[in-house]
């Protein structure tokens, strides 16, 4: 409507001299249509006095809001103008006071009264999607198939009873097809009529990436490339370099675009490039602009008798869904032949059903829409071609641990490698040594943006959304089975990037991952409510029971002690959720999250599920915390930290929170404990993954007749293996990153100056690297600073207690802002049980400690945190309840 949109005011205008004056307009209505309006009226010359739309969704103002507040045009957000069939007075007066002389009604879905239709001198025009007064009301064009009309079109009309149909001032007509449909007619005339989506290349980069993301779903952004009319869909801003191509001459574009790996790169008046990663063509047919210059050199691919059978049965369901085609040919055009949107999604999903679960998304369908075409397309996927295909990775390579690994080391977003749009990149460093491992992406808050951004598309119309919660569990463990397969590569990336002992990294870092996946893969299709009785409203009956449904986009922001673990442990139960996710790992430590990106394509996790966005905390975390699109957030972090998350995350949209932070957790040892175990154990609570362990024991408190023998033998950590984490022998490797070396030294120092005695260990080991020697400190005082800070390293901090005093231990024990683990040893049940329920601590351990199990709950109390990882429970902390009450 938008070039009518001027005519209309010349019908109504009675002279080019009144023209000229131009009006005052108010523009009542909301949607990118409204949008359009809006701005082309305004570039016509009128004014607009108002704008008056609908209030904010989920923090996010209407298109047609932003863009009238952005020029200061006066925006109103009234939720209804009536009440009981009132005017409301306020709304009312709030709309007089702008004076406007003219109401324009671009989709209205709010029913306005009479005395603000007739306010204006000129009165109130209305777009409505018929030609009037045929038919009426928001099944307009439904009425006109209905009905067999052979003409479709649209009204501009004057305003009339609140919506209902006053004199016509302008009417468009189409021709109704054979097998048109809603969506075909709306696409083919209506939405295009109505805002003439053609980009003007002549702009800047932001401005044509705006448009086509603007027009992204329906009806498409077009342009002329070779003399044919080509829809572009998949738009970015280009951070960094642009990639090598092949230059394209696109019509009215400032100079030559370029066909790249990555799709079809513009350039703005500015000279700055975005990037597009779809082409579909007049016909229907949808290609990666990648592939421009050579979508049709393809050579077909053989099937096997098994494929043919399949082909078979595709066949049939494309004859179930285009019952008006006599027979279904190899180049029967699933688009020209009458099919439209619902009917894509019948047919991805009956072709899921019938045909070995392949996950096809309706992008596939628009890029193949001739049968052949498509029987090709499924083939491809199904013997798992088209995903290495589809999937560009600029890898960083390494020969370390006897193998070559290939390591990602962009931002992913949106089921594809890029750089950051800034084209920032930092370096992660290799701890054993100090080397680079490579260059990162760096992260901006643009990426962040459209991480999020993808991930809700993901979430509200890709396939993840609407697929069967066995088929969700089906891809988990596909991607558990491909991590399995990697383990080595994995384990060594996480070694070289954390500085992990390799056997440690293999059984823990890496396996406890694969079971995690393994374990929220079991939990997909067993989420279920609850049936309630109520009190019944006699005569009728009631029905109540409540659904677990997901809860969005998530948000997950990990620490780089255990880097690929605590990505598991979150995003396992948020995936099996049903969420969508956008994760932060740490900034020092980002590479495996990175290769796990690369494997969750390999698995079929559709694009835009999961991302992944290294770089700062600072930046990319806080952004999380504030994105108003996200619906909950997870961390795992220090306690400060949590405390800000926690406040931007109210502030932001009160988003959902679970919080893993800070521990100073008691290990006690009394003296009828098993002393073998209890060394051993307690060796391995302060030590395990060099100290860098949130559960690991803070302090220990040993009862005083057994004190000096325990501490004699925890000596035995002189004889630990320090070096190489690669080496299998090695018992202890370096410490994760320089700045908390320092911190650890700091850390030991203080311990010195306030008295503690130091047993063994405080320094650097003398060799490249960041090595710490494993320390211990006895005559630890409860005022001292080591007793009541963490130290996140391989710092054993010792205090006596008082023989048989179980409660002063105890009290002692709680007397910390934190609670996150604690462990008890003692070879007398009823001592530990009691032991144990008075601790406070999310986790007790008795005789043993570090015993973590994927299917038990794992999270802290008071300034630890709240909320649970792992086991039934940190899956309820990714969904959310609904009541549903019926009356029968």
């Amino acid at each position: 409507m938008l070039w009518t949109a001027s005519q209309v005011l010349r019908k109504f205008s009675t002279s080019s001299h009144y023209y000229q004056n131009k009006l005052k307009l108010a523009i009542i209505g909301q949607s990118l249509f409204g949008q359009e309006v809006y701005s082309n009226l305004r570039k016509q010359g009128h004014k607009v006095v108002g704008v008056f739309t609908v209030p904010d969704k989920d923090g996010k103002a209407d298109p047609l809001a932003v863009a009238a507040e952005k020029d200061g045009t006066p925006v109103f957000k009234f939720p209804r103008w009536r009440v009981k069939g009132k005017p409301i007075p306020e709304v009312v007066d709030a709309y007089k006071a702008v004076g406007a002389e003219l109401n324009v009604m671009p989709f209205c879905s709010q029913f306005i009264p009479m005395n603000i239709i007739d306010q204006p001198k000129h009165g109130s025009i209305i777009y409505h999607p018929s030609i009037l007064p045929l038919h009426r009301g928001a099944s307009a064009i439904n009425w006109t198939l209905i009905h067999g009309d052979k003409k479709a079109g649209f009204t501009v009309f004057w305003a009339d009873d609140g919506l209902d149909t006053g004199p016509i001032l302008l009417q468009r007509e189409c021709a109704v097809e054979p097998n048109d449909t809603v969506d075909t007619l709306y696409n083919r005339f209506l939405f295009p009529e109505g805002i003439k989506a053609m980009i003007n290349l002549a702009q800047p980069a932001e401005a044509i990436h705006n448009w086509i993301r603007g027009h992204d779903k329906v009806p498409g952004a077009w342009t002329v490339i070779d003399g044919q009319t080509v829809t572009l869909y998949g738009s970015s801003m280009l951070g960094g370099s642009v990639p090598a191509g092949q230059p394209l001459e696109v019509e009215g574009a400032s100079q030559p675009g370029l066909v790249t790996k990555n799709g079809l790169v513009l350039y703005g008046t500015d000279g700055k490039p975005l990037l597009v990663k779809n082409l579909q063509f007049e016909d229907g047919k949808m290609i990666p602009a990648s592939k421009y210059f050579s979508s049709g050199e393809s050579s077909s691919v053989e099937l096997t008798d098994d494929e043919k059978k399949m082909a078979s049965e595709i066949r049939n369901i494309w004859k179930s869904i285009l019952s008006n085609v006599p027979a279904i040919e190899d180049t029967t055009d699933f688009f020209k032949s009458g099919a439209a949107s619902m009917d894509v999604v019948r047919l991805v999903e009956e072709v899921k059903q019938k045909c070995a679960g392949v996950q096809l998304q309706t992008e596939d369908v628009y890029m193949a829409t001739t049968f052949q075409d498509f029987i090709q397309m499924f083939v491809r996927k199904l013997r798992g071609e088209d995903q290495e295909e589809e999937l560009v990775i600029d890898y960083a390579t390494k020969d370390v641990n006897n193998m070559t690994v290939k390591m990602p080391y962009q931002c992913f977003i949106n089921g594809q490698f890029e750089d950051a749009e800034n084209g920032k990149s930092y370096q992660t460093i290799n701890p054993t040594d100090g080397s680079v491992i490579c260059k990162v992406s760096y992260a901006s808050v643009g990426d962040v943006d459209r991480a999020v951004e993808a991930a809700k598309e993901a979430y509200d119309n890709g396939p993840w959304g609407r697929m069967n919660p066995r088929d969700r569990g089906s891809l988990l463990y596909k991607l558990a089975d491909l991590m399995e397969e990697h383990q080595e590569e994995l384990a060594t990336i996480e070694s070289i990037d954390s500085g992990a002992v390799y056997t440690l990294a293999l059984k823990t870092h890496v396996g406890m991952s694969i079971q995690t996946f393994r374990y929220f893969a079991g939990w997909c299709d067993k989420i279920q409510g609850k049936t309630i009785p109520i009190n019944q409203a006699r005569p009728n009956r009631n029905l109540t029971f409540t659904k677990r449904e997901p809860l969005g986009v998530c948000a997950i922001v990990i620490p780089w002690n255990y880097p690929l673990m605590m990505l598991a442990w979150k995003s396992a139960a948020c995936l099996a959720a049903g969420n969508t996710l956008v994760l932060k790992p740490a900034q020092v430590t980002p590479l495996t999250a990175l290769k796990f990106a690369e494997l969750s394509v390999k698995a079929g996790i559709p694009k835009g599920v999961i991302n992944i966005l290294p770089g700062s905390g600072g930046m990319v975390g806080q952004r999380l915390s504030d994105h108003p699109d996200i619906r909950k957030l997870g961390f795992t972090g220090s306690t400060p930290i949590g405390k800000q998350i926690m406040k931007s995350c109210a502030v932001s949209n009160l988003k959902k929170v679970s919080l893993e932070l800070g521990g100073k957790s008691p290990l006690i040892i009394f003296s009828d404990c098993d002393m073998d175990k209890a060394v051993r154990m307690g060796m391995s609570s302060v030590y395990f993954n060099k100290g860098e362990n949130c559960i690991a024991a803070g302090r220990l408190f040993v009862e005083e007749s057994i004190h000096d023998e325990y501490i004699s033998r925890v000596e035995e950590i002189k004889k630990m293996k320090i070096g190489d984490p690669l080496d299998r022998s090695t018992d202890h490797g370096p410490q994760n990153h320089k700045a908390h070396l320092d911190k650890l030294l700091e850390y030991c120092e203080v311990g010195i100056k306030e008295g503690a005695t130091l047993v063994y260990g405080g320094k650097q080991v003398d060799r490249p690297g960041y090595f710490m020697e494993p320390t211990v400190f006895t005559d630890v005082e409860d005022h001292m600073f080591i007793a009541k800070e963490e130290s996140f390293g391989p710092v054993m901090v010792v205090s006596k207690f008082k023989n048989g005093d179980v409660e002063g231990v105890l009290h002692r024990a709680n007397d910390t802002e934190y609670g996150l683990a604690s462990g008890v040893f003692t070879r007398d049940i009823n001592k530990a049980m009691y032991v144990s329920e008075r601790l406070e601590a999310g986790t007790v351990f008795i005789n043993t400690y570090n015993k973590t199990d994927v299917a038990s709950p794992f999270g802290g109390f008071k300034q630890s945190g709240f909320g649970k990882d792992l086991g039934e429970d940190a899956l309820m902390e990714y969904l959310k309840t609904k009541a549903v009450t019926v009356e029968y």
